[in-house]
């Protein structure tokens, strides 16, 4: 590899500093299983609740309920807060905080799941939301599914950045992840949830369709 290269390979991977308080910088960085150490219990525990209120069908048809809420929230968060511009310096400062670091340095690895100081408050409105508009204990397992949605998604997020997929619909996840994060930022939003982009006309062309136009 060449000198420009490997510098362009080191910026991508960098980990920049992003706070001058030393506690809150460390924050900002979390390794890619935090998620899972944090949230998997809670999942169990939201599932054994659900089981033990509900039928098993009503159940699972309710987890699958919060999973998908979970991919449109990701679909809409990603495209309509992580890609807002704020206005003026303090919100440009804001943008680069919740997303823009990750389009500079994309394949940072302590900064490529959400910490907890970003999904603990979603999960909070996540938590008020379902209990208001499901009630109990119908929303122990919309609760569940939202948790797996969101789960699956960090999950992905790392894989499509530091993993090559071998099957076909892994290889099209990853290609439509790095085509948003190098060729067009205003398409493929969904990263764990790529069905959203093609109900929103948001997705990228495949490879074959794109040939065809050029030919």
């Amino acid at each position: 590899m060449s000198q420009t290269g490997t510098r362009e390979q080191d910026m991508l991977s960098a980990s920049p500093r992003l706070f001058e308080n030393d506690l809150l910088d460390k924050f900002s960085r979390v390794h890619w299983s935090m998620p899972l150490l944090v949230y998997t219990p809670i999942v169990v525990l939201l599932s054994y609740l659900s089981v033990r209120v509900l039928s098993v069908p009503v159940a699972a048809g309710a987890v699958l309920l919060g999973y998908l809420i979970w991919t449109l929230t990701e679909y809409l968060g990603h495209r309509y807060l992580f890609h807002y511009e704020f206005p003026g310096k303090f919100g440009a400062r804001i943008h680069f905080l919740i997303h823009g670091v990750h389009h500079v340095h994309p394949n940072d690895p302590l900064r490529l799941v959400m910490p907890p100081l970003l999904s603990g408050p979603i999960m909070a409105i996540a938590f008020v939301i379902t209990t208001l508009v499901f009630g109990w204990p119908f929303a122990y397992p919309v609760l569940t599914g939202f948790l797996i949605g969101y789960l699956s998604y960090d999950m992905t997020h790392y894989y499509l950045h530091h993993a090559e997929p071998k099957t076909r619909v892994g290889v099209a996840m990853r290609r439509a992840h790095m085509l948003h994060h190098f060729r067009d930022p205003a398409r493929g939003f969904g990263v764990s949830a790529p069905w959203w982009d093609t109900i929103f006309k948001t997705a990228f062309e495949a490879p074959e369709r794109s040939s065809r136009n050029k030919s």
